[in-house]
């Protein structure tokens, strides 16, 4: 086979390369992308692009693997970057990193590069296979991983089937601890280094620093939404997240933020005593995704057209970590909307959620299977 290995200068990436060579039989080419704001955003801090491909360089040395640059930073701003900045207008939660995925590195890689190769190899926490229940099925499902703290199905939930059929995580069915064993046994450059946090672009900016940069600072109030009383104000209501209780500034709380009204550019918190009103536990969500094939016309998954079915042993997650909540759909309309070109589902929770936010994704699971995502609706 002829394989391509996507290599961010981390420990996990750069386990996963090993791994696929000691399978031995491929031919690998690994690839850095360079995706990095550097140049635009350079004075906001540190974006450690030259460390991550020194790291990267090391390792693939190491294991005589070549090597090769592909950059995207325009592919980057024009399909992630300013989908986060237009969200963040609008007073949603944006999730770059699922659109990270779908569109840059299993999108526009798989454009200039990816297509030329059998499969391509990342040090995603996921798993991938044919479903072991049906034989006849031929399509390719996507699974969490074990360690529920490092798996990040929740970020690939938005994957086409055409996606997921290419794609093998060598780390599908390990723990961090077991990573990092193999990486110290290969005696790998990076065996050490510290795994990367927040957003993949930003490196060690500060995500204010970066929203600021491209949205700037409007003052504005911050309204008890109980009793419309001004309690303090605020640089722009997009430095805010439903849910949100450090960073507010103010006194007599714990507040929380409820909600934000954008035209207004209005911050509006609830104390703690009234937070119970403002829980939610039913919300719609839209541009569905589904992994496991699609019908191209009404985007209904093939195997599980009876809603009853997609019942089943359900699942939602509302945000990267290991919670899933127990929960049930319904069409949004109330039947199969066969003749709609955008389907969207009602999901009720078993458990309400504070932080529910128009632009978040909810993502699906019947039991370890990753179904898909939505977008929350407002």
């Amino acid at each position: 086979m002829n394989v391509a290995v996507l290599l961010s200068g981390g420990v996990d990436s750069s386990v996963a390369l090993r791994q696929v060579q000691s399978l031995g039989g491929v031919s690998i080419t690994a690839f850095y992308l360079k995706i990095w704001l550097e140049d635009e955003v350079s004075y906001l801090g540190n974006c450690p692009w030259e460390d991550d491909l020194a790291y990267a360089r090391g390792v693939c040395n190491q294991a005589g693997v070549p090597l090769e640059v592909v950059p995207l930073q325009t592919e980057y701003y024009q399909k992630v970057v300013e989908y986060a900045l237009a969200e963040l207008r609008l007073g949603r939660t944006p999730s770059p990193d699922i659109f990270c995925n779908q569109r840059i590195k299993f999108g526009s890689f798989f454009d200039k590069v990816g297509n030329e190769f059998d499969g391509v190899v990342s040090g995603h926490y996921a798993w991938t296979s044919p479903n072991p229940f049906n034989p006849q099925d031929t399509l390719t499902r996507l699974y969490r991983a074990p360690d529920p703290v490092k798996d990040q199905s929740y970020f690939l939930s938005h994957l086409s089937q055409e996606q997921v059929a290419k794609l093998y995580f060598p780390l599908g069915n390990m723990h961090k601890s077991e990573v990092r064993t193999l990486a110290r046994n290969w005696d790998l450059p990076n065996k050490d280094r510290k795994d990367s946090q927040g957003i993949c672009f930003l490196g060690n900016i500060k995500y204010p620093d970066f929203v600021r940069h491209y949205l700037g600072e409007k003052e504005g109030k911050i309204l008890d939404l109980e009793t419309r009383k001004v309690l303090g104000s605020h640089k722009g209501f997009w430095f805010h997240t439903i849910g949100q209780r450090s960073g507010l500034g103010l006194g007599n709380g714990p507040w929380y933020v409820v909600k934000k009204v954008p035209e207004e550019n209005l911050v509006l918190v609830s104390h703690q005593d009234h937070l119970p009103s403002h829980l939610r536990s039913t919300f719609v969500i839209a541009e569905l995704t589904w992994i496991a094939g699609t019908n191209p016309l009404t985007r209904l998954p093939k195997t599980i057209e009876d809603i009853d079915d997609l019942n089943r042993d359900l699942f939602v997650k509302l945000r990267h970590g290991p919670d899933l909540v127990p929960a049930r759909a319904r069409w949004s309309n109330g039947a199969s909307p066969t003749d709609d070109p955008d389907p969207r589902l009602e999901i009720s929770l078993d458990k309400p959620d504070q932080g529910l936010a128009p632009g978040q994704f909810g993502v699906l699971y019947r039991n370890t299977e990753c179904l898909g995502s939505g977008k929350i609706q407002e």
